[in-house]
């Protein structure tokens, strides 16, 4: 019997396209384990299997983050096969996987912000592209590969919005700050067309310096050459969240503003909230 790898990652298509990447790469890294441990197919898998692997990427000291998406990986993929018929019954269910480590998100400190999102010297279109880039992730709270999709029909400067495709496809519309509108229209109406090449997409917002549709990865290339210390996209989205929490923003619209679907997702940035006004307290207060 096939492990049908193909099939179940074609099943994904729900899903972003990093979780599908990291889905796949989960599920082929324990096929190859079952192999070498004399499995052909996933017919000869049972829950005392999948506790051995997992047990497994314990002693290889894997982060118990990594082993627990590792175990929603494969609850998924047995769980599909178990509803297409290739298995009978669904080896997976019940797997329990390590807790994550608890880890808060990191929050950029003020003088972080400021300085990643300081007005430099003008140093042309890539220069333009970048500061609008970094405005939208921090003033709109982007995941990187929404920002990365961005088409121009997306962004409507007049009334500051922005149209969205967040995770598993589903649309949000979202407001835009106005050192946002501003960057992106400099970046439109002086930097987009000195970057265009012949292999430019005409739906593709951000580019990067060979034409192509901006890539996550060129964000990461972004944040590491203008920021003070290392930082990942993501942490703006989280400082984003933060900020509105900390000024008073209500929950549920917080979690709207983020695209989660789960508002104990959007929770977890109430215990940063938290933590901060602690560090603050402790740094302020005479009797702290």
């Amino acid at each position: 019997m096939a492990w049908e790898q193909d099939g179940f990652v074609r099943s994904l298509s729900s899903l972003s396209a990093n979780t599908v990447s990291a889905y796949r790469r989960d599920v082929r890294d324990f096929v190859t384990w079952a192999e070498r441990a004399g499995m052909v197919g996933p017919e000869g898998i049972d829950r005392l299997v999948l506790r051995r692997y997992l047990s497994f990427l314990t002693t290889r000291r894997m982060a118990k983050r990594s082993i627990a998406r590792k175990a929603a990986a494969l609850r998924r993929y047995f769980g599909w096969l178990t509803r297409t018929g290739v298995l009978a019954s669904d080896p997976s269910r019940r797997l329990a996987a390590p807790r994550g480590d608890g880890r808060l998100p990191h929050v950029l400190k003020t003088e972080e912000l400021e300085s990643l999102l300081a007005e430099g010297p003008d140093d042309g279109p890539v220069g333009r592209r970048d500061r609008a880039v970094l405005e939208l992730l921090y003033g709109s709270g982007l995941r990187v590969g929404e920002l990365c999709g961005l088409r121009p029909a997306d962004v409507d400067l007049v009334r500051g919005q922005l149209l969205v495709w967040g995770k598993g496809a589903k649309q949000r519309q979202l407001p835009m700050s106005e050192s946002s509108v501003e960057a992106v229209r400099v970046w439109v109406q002086a930097g987009r067309a000195a970057m265009v090449g012949p292999e430019t997409p005409d739906d593709a917002l951000f580019l990067n310096r060979r034409g192509r549709r901006l890539s996550p990865r060129d964000v990461r290339r972004i944040l590491d050459r203008r920021s003070a210390s290392p930082t990942h996209p993501h942490a703006l989205r989280h400082t984003f969240a933060t900020h509105l929490l900390d000024g008073g923003a209500d929950l549920r619209a917080v979690q709207e503003l983020l695209g989660h679907e789960d508002l104990a997702t959007t929770q977890l940035y109430t215990h940063v909230s938290k933590e901060r006004l602690r560090t603050v307290y402790d740094a302020t207060h005479p009797r702290a």
